[in-house]
């Protein structure tokens, strides 16, 4: 479908969603790792994200995500405007933000500041009320009461699988299902509150709006350790170094942190694994063998 076919529906959904009648005249691609567009009219500009419609539910999980995030007040979200389907084409109509990078220690410290509130909000158990995505990853958040159990059974063991249909066998399933056998000994003596987490918090995912003021945006929502947010900032880097120190005087972290992230670390390259292809088999090879170590 081209993209000027999606501004009639673009607009009949806004019309709909506000009751208010929109006049768009263009869009274009947006730059980003999924499909998107910066669509503009007659004193709006709004972002666009689009997806087959056959994987439809994962904008709706979106939705769901960012109404969460929202609702903390921890951080600025985009308002999630209205959605739509149309053709082979489903679509979610967020605000558009002007947004910079996290870039200055004085930004860095007030998005730890933000991030300590947001993992200040817990719940019950472990999990969440749906499936949702990890990039292009379904990922399922069967609620538990044990940590470890959701970590192992909805987190790890499912790309250890994608690693062995892959042809991973020896190199990443079987040494990955040694790991998971050997993984509730990290966690004898540390239970973690269930935080709301983003769930997908490397630097692309984080920016300040021309105010200063934190955001945050494609989130995969569960709640889980907060120390999983905090090792995946720190697997892609992006940061600024003010940031997680800011975090950790905010929100001291145990001594075994250090061991802990790198699984939580591993199920992040194991998805890069499955999207990416080989690029990331050595570095989740050489992680498995760390952890493997530690935990011998």
């Amino acid at each position: 479908m081209k993209i000027e076919d999606l501004l009639p529906a673009i607009a009949e959904a806004l019309h709909q969603a506000g009751g208010k009648a929109v006049q768009l005249a263009s869009a274009r691609p947006a730059g980003g790792s999924t499909p998107a567009l910066d669509v503009q009219g007659k004193g709006v500009r709004y972002f666009v994200k689009l997806a087959d419609i056959t994987v439809a539910e994962r904008l709706d999980a979106e939705a769901e995500g960012l109404a969460a995030l929202a609702a903390t007040g921890a951080f600025r979200v985009p308002d999630v405007l209205a959605q739509g389907r149309v053709g082979d084409q489903a679509f979610l109509v967020l605000e558009h933000l002007s947004l910079h990078r996290v870039s200055s220690a004085k930004e860095g410290e007030r998005f730890a500041q933000a991030l300590s509130a947001l993992h200040a909000t817990t719940g019950e158990r472990y999990g969440w009320h749906r499936s949702n995505y990890l990039g292009p990853t379904r990922q399922f958040n069967d609620r538990q009461d044990n940590w470890v159990i959701f970590l192992s059974r909805h987190r790890l063991a499912p790309l250890l699988t994608l690693a062995g249909k892959a042809g991973y066998i020896q190199e990443i399933e079987r040494p990955g299902l040694r790991l998971l056998e050997r993984l509730p000994a990290l966690f004898l003596d540390y239970r973690p509150a269930p935080s709301l987490l983003h769930g997908d918090l490397w630097h692309g995912n984080a920016a300040m709006t021309e105010d200063g003021t934190p955001t945050l945006f494609d989130p995969a929502c569960h709640y889980g350790d907060r120390e999983a947010d905090l090792a995946m900032a720190e697997l892609f880097g992006g940061f600024p170094s003010a940031f997680y120190a800011a975090y950790r005087r905010l929100a001291p972290l145990s001594a075994d942190y250090e061991v802990r992230k790198l699984v939580y670390q591993l199920h992040h390259l194991l998805n890069h694994l499955h999207i990416f292809g080989r690029t990331y088999a050595g570095q989740v090879q050489r992680l498995l063998a760390q952890l493997l170590r530690e935990l011998s």
